[in-house]
Order: structure tokens, then C-alpha cells, then sequence
């Protein structure tokens, strides 16, 4: 009997409720004591799955986390649920009522289709996955709009469907996989699956070369508490060609207008740091045109102004000074303004920001940011603070 199977017996069960908030340290004797009374096989599969519990409440919250089950890449692999519910209200707004969710994993994404009240066919090849998935379904009540299949996504019918979500592995047993024709299954699949479908949604990684993205498909980099999460190809929404940055909470949609890149420009009082999702969609100059300002540099996503325009879509900073790149006035003036909170940021720069630290040893009572970065070609460092 696998893992899964053994904790969805009644003691697997109520050995999952005993050993929910066990620390790592106190696992062992925890073990010990419950092997008194557990067959050994069920205790380890117990904690096992409480630590992944534990490791995917970042994802799922803890409420969630606490009823689902998990594989070691289950956790790794699935979507974030703020990111899965943007997706699946999208789909729910675009009218879709069925979505044949190929690549389902352990379920994250059918999870939140359900709760938009979509019906769903889950479908992975793999059988611990699949039953994973089932299991997940049931735990959190869903079970009556998730029908989970174990099959090759490639052989399934989804001709009934309103819609398809294809999540295509972009892992191997060497690491992530960086070219979209090595994902499992490849893109080209999973684009050739969507333009039979009404409408589809593809998950891709961020770093997509735009290059390769298809004619027909609309273009969504998605960012969450400023960091990039995924890129979605959707398919049947009528803006075939159209690029978008979306930033979670919010959610907060910049829609590209095909703009030229901005040119670069002398230093202003401020700087604006577009969020990556902005950067990953090519949507910088549409942030320098909110915020009227150019470029530090023209290989570099730093935005300068003269007037503070708070945007969603970039952090904005105020710059007090501007300094060469040079280590030892850098640290002359942060004893001066009695800088002992420093944060370091860089684009540009191939120095590290915990080594400037330690070279600098900020102390006193006050914050600021630095920006190591180029102007005009140029090694810069940039001292501000936030807007507030």
C-alpha cells in the first residue's frame, strides 16, 4: 500500500490530525512515541506529509494546506492559489463554464476552477498524481465538479469542453527546462490542443522569449507581491497579439499599446523600479509614459522622472544623491547621514549587494536604499528612499 493510501485510512487520518503542527526538531521523538502504537510505514508517511503540509501553507494557506495531501513536487511545482483564482475568474468572466485541465498535478489549479463554479476534467498520467488529485477534490469538498482522469494528456478528448488549461512540465531530473519544445508535453502540443479549443489558457515560464510566442495567442506575464510567478498564453479571447503585465493583489492589468522604447535621459529627483511582470512583458515604456520619465540607461529597466507619479506598476524612489561607483565614498556618506538600514538594489552591476555590505558596514539609526546600476554607460550608484 503506497503513502496516500495509508493516510486516507480512519488512522491515517487521525494520525494526520496528531501530528499536524510537529516541529522538525522534535520529529524524531515524536516517532518514536507514536511507533508504540502506529505500524512504522504509516508514522513516517504521516510526518512525511505534514512537513509538506506545512511547506505548502506559503502557497495554498493554511487552512487549505492543512486538509490537502502533497508530493514533494506537487508542492514545488504548483500554482500559487492567488494566482490560480486570477486565472480561473478570467476564464469565469470569458464566459467559460468547462474546462478540460490537462497536466493537473496535484490539483492546485482545478481546485480554483471549481470554486469559480467551472466544471472540470483533471487529467495526469501519472498515478500517484492523479490520486493525489482525487483526494484533494474530496478533502475540500469539490469532488462533485472535479472529475480527475489518469491518462496521457495527449490522448484525451476534449472536444466537449469550453475551454483547455495545458501546464506542461518544465522540469527534468537535471532541472528546469529552458526551451518550451523540451516541456512534457511541448508547447507546440499544447498551442496545436488550444486552437482547437474555444478558448485556452497555456502556463509557461516567465523567461519565454517573446519571440516564440504564437501570432494567434495573447500574451500574460503575472506578478505576485512583486515577484514574477508565471506567463499565460491564452487563447479565444479576441486580443490575439495584445502583451499584458498583471500584478497580484488587485489584481492590476497594464496593457501594452505598442509603444516605442523610451529613450535615456539625464538623472531626475526620482527613480521608478518597474515590477518584473512589467519588465517580462516589455511593457517599460508604457510605466516611463505614466510616470513622464526616460531611461538611466538603455539596457536597463530603471525608470527616471522629475516629478513623483505614483503607479501601481513601478516603486517609485526619491534620489538624494548620486555617486560614481566607489565603495569608500559610498561608506563616507552613509556615516554621515547615519545609515544603518541599507537596502541594496542592482541592475547592471556585477557587485554583490551582501558584499557591499559587509564592505560598508552601515550603523545609525536611519534607512536608505542604494542603486548600483550604469547611467549612461556608466558604473552609478544612486542613493534614495521610497515614496511614500
Amino acid at each position: 500500500m503506497n503513502d496516500l493510501a495509508l493516510l486516507l485510512t480512519p488512522e491515517g487520518r487521525a494520525l494526520l490530525d496528531e501530528v499536524r503542527d510537529t516541529e522538525p526538531a522534535r520529529e524524531l521523538a515524536v516517532a518514536t512515541r507514536l511507533r508504540r502504537d502506529h505500524p512504522a510505514e504509516l508514522v513516517s508517511a504521516a510526518l512525511g506529509q505534514a512537513r509538506l503540509r506545512q511547506r505548502a501553507v506559503a502557497k495554498f494557506g493554511a487552512e487549505d494546506a492543512g486538509r490537502m495531501f502533497f508530493t514533494p513536487d506537487g508542492v514545488e511545482q504548483s500554482t500559487r492559489t492567488s494566482v490560480a483564482t486570477y486565472r480561473a475568474g478570467r476564464l469565469k468572466q470569458l464566459g467559460v463554464a468547462s474546462v478540460a485541465d490537462l497536466c493537473c498535478g496535484i490539483g492546485g489549479d482545478a481546485i480554483a476552477l471549481a470554486r469559480a463554479g467551472i466544471r472540470v476534467l483533471a487529467v495526469d498520467r501519472d498515478p500517484l498524481t492523479a490520486a493525489v488529485a482525487r483526494a484533494n477534490a474530496e478533502a475540500l469538498g469539490l469532488a462533485g465538479l472535479i472529475e480527475v482522469r489518469e491518462a496521457d494528456v495527449t490522448e484525451v478528448d476534449t472536444a466537449g469542453y469550453d475551454a483547455v488549461f495545458v501546464d506542461p512540465a518544465r522540469r527534468s531530473g537535471r532541472g528546469r527546462l529552458f526551451d518550451p519544445e523540451a516541456y512534457s508535453p511541448p508547447l507546440s502540443w499544447a498551442v496545436g490542443a488550444a486552437l482547437k479549443a474555444p478558448r485556452a489558457a497555456l502556463k509557461i515560464a516567465p523567461g519565454i522569449p517573446h519571440e516564440v510566442v504564437p501570432a494567434a495567442a495573447e500574451a500574460e506575464w503575472i506578478s505576485d507581491g512583486g515577484d514574477v510567478k508565471e506567463a499565460v498564453l491564452w487563447f479565444g479571447t479576441g486580443a490575439p497579439g495584445a502583451v499584458r503585465a498583471t500584478l497580484l493583489p488587485g489584481p492590476r492589468t497594464l496593457v501594452g499599446r505598442g509603444l516605442p522604447d523610451p529613450g535615456v535621459r539625464p538623472v531626475g529627483r526620482y527613480l521608478y523600479e518597474p515590477d518584473g511582470a512589467v519588465i517580462r512583458a516589455h511593457l517599460v515604456a508604457e510605466v516611463a509614459e505614466e510616470v513622464g520619465g526616460g531611461l538611466l540607461d538603455p539596457t536597463i529597466a530603471y525608470v527616471t522622472a522629475d516629478e513623483a507619479r505614483p503607479t501601481p506598476y513601478a516603486t517609485g524612489y526619491e534620489i538624494t544623491d548620486r555617486l560614481p561607483f566607489n565603495v569608500k565614498k559610498l561608506k563616507a556618506l552613509l556615516r554621515e547621514r547615519e545609515v544603518g538600514t541599507l537596502t541594496v538594489k542592482k541592475r547592471g552591476s556585477a557587485v554583490e549587494p551582501e558584499e557591499l555590505r559587509r564592505k560598508v558596514r552601515p550603523q545609525g539609526p536611519n534607512a536608505a536604499t542604494v542603486f548600483l546600476t550604469r547611467v549612461a554607460g556608466a558604473p552609478t550608484m544612486l542613493i534614495g528612499h521610497p515614496l511614500r
